[in-house]
């Protein structure tokens, strides 16, 4: 099974100091970049190998003044990075969000306990298809909730955000990982003028940061 947002376990620190340097991050995350060798340097002296140790150690502030005294990091800026990560596991989306079906796909994926992105993601692992005949739903109108679902494994993305993305023709995180910033820019902006699905504006920086964000989201099988 793909899974559904990037492997912490096997991330370890030097590839999250490679994200973090090669990232064009948002202000109130720059500082992060300040001492961040030494400061994860210091962190793996205490024990911290990987993005799960570091996960674990900032859940609480019990651990992570803990971490914060063994490793002399301070507590500050481990807030700060437990923001940063926490990024990168965005939180599920709640399939009341995907509101502008008028099937009744949501409260049948609901009676079978698949009640958000993630579980909708998991549950499609063998097709959309087969999921569709398991809970007599059309299976146009689940593929795309399966895609919207891909979608918001990406960073900063809302089920509004990514029916955008799939009506700009971009299917899946893979997919926005491989686009050209400025055409996907172009062609997101195109599309929710003329639909409006979302309000406001979202500037070529910020769909540069979606497609980078993109690339850190396992593919599945037949994306690879």
């Amino acid at each position: 099974m793909t899974r559904y947002y990037l492997d912490d376990r096997s991330t370890d620190l030097a590839a999250l100091q490679k994200r973090l340097e090669a990232s064009d991050l948002i202000p109130s995350q720059v500082p992060l970049l300040c001492g961040l060798d030494a400061k994860l340097t210091a962190l793996h002296a205490a024990g911290i190998h990987s993005l799960a140790d570091l996960r674990t150690a900032l859940k609480s502030k019990k651990a992570l003044a803990s971490l914060s005294a063994a490793s002399g990091v301070d507590p500050d800026y481990l807030r700060l990075l437990k923001r940063a990560v926490g990024g990168f596991f965005p939180n599920p989306r709640s399939l009341d969000e995907v509101d502008w079906l008028e099937s009744d796909i949501v409260s049948r994926l609901k009676e079978a306990r698949v009640m958000n992105t993630r579980t909708l993601f998991e549950a499609a692992s063998d097709g959309a298809d087969a999921l569709a005949k398991e809970i007599g739903a059309d299976v146009d109108d689940l593929t795309e909730l399966v895609a919207i679902a891909d979608l918001c494994r990406i960073q900063w993305v809302s089920a509004k955000y990514a029916r955008a993305l799939l009506a700009a023709g971009h299917t899946s995180a893979a997919a926005v990982a491989k686009a050209d910033p400025e055409t996907l820019f172009h062609a997101i902006a195109n599309t929710n003028q003329r639909a409006k699905f979302y309000r406001g504006t979202v500037g070529l920086r910020d769909v540069k940061r979606l497609v980078a964000a993109a690339a850190y989201v396992p593919p599945t099988p037949d994306q690879k």
